[in-house]
């Protein structure tokens, strides 16, 4: 373990320590809410430590969209087979993971050509491509359904976890999902959510 400036204090793995500190401060306060010196008051060490592991604030945000981008990735590889289960792994990633989900969709604060975020996040949206593919017929998914099928499933998201549904349309997020996602791809929507 290394010891942090004079605080006293020794973490096993600093940089997660703040990037946790950094994913509680967002979820509390926003992505605006909050300096590097509240990062590292939140991880109990030294103020220079954010700075040092991250060069800035907007280093920090980029350090949380590379991880936010591997992660939403990886939740929807395991749901690659039709979009309606993508989109439905989207809806899951941005409840379970608002802080993430909310640093990875919004591009000014994070270095966007950083590499390790451009990997996470071309692989996400090879995903979101492949499950379009199911929305339309033959093998290729043109341009609007591709567009189509990512505007609904981060519309729907952004619209659940923002509170701007009316309370006729509740019930569970990934139910509803599936039942929206069934009417985009065509598909009957007989058991779908109240009007």
């Amino acid at each position: 373990m290394r010891k942090i400036g004079g605080s006293g204090y020794h973490h096993g793995n600093l940089r997660r320590a703040l990037l946790d500190a950094a994913l509680e401060a967002i979820t509390e306060q926003g992505p605006a809410g909050w300096s590097l010196r509240e990062l590292a008051r939140r991880a109990n060490v030294s103020h220079a430590a954010p700075a040092h592991h991250f060069g800035d604030k907007t280093g920090v945000f980029t350090a949380l969209a590379a991880e936010g981008y591997e992660l939403f990735a990886d939740a929807l590889e395991r749901e690659s087979h039709d979009f309606q289960r993508v989109g439905v792994a989207y809806v899951r990633f941005a409840l379970e993971r608002p802080a993430y989900f909310t640093v990875m969709f919004r591009p000014d604060l994070y270095r966007v050509g950083d590499p390790s975020v451009a990997v996470a996040r071309d692989r996400a949206r090879a995903v979101l491509v492949n499950g379009a593919r199911t929305l339309t017929p033959g093998a290729v998914a043109d341009r609007a359904a591709i567009l189509a099928a990512w505007s609904c499933a981060h519309g729907f998201a952004h619209l659940w976890s923002s509170g701007a549904l009316p309370e006729s349309m509740g019930g569970d997020p990934e139910e509803t999902a599936r039942a929206v996602f069934r009417v985009l791809s065509g598909a009957s929507n007989a058991d779908g959510p109240p009007a």
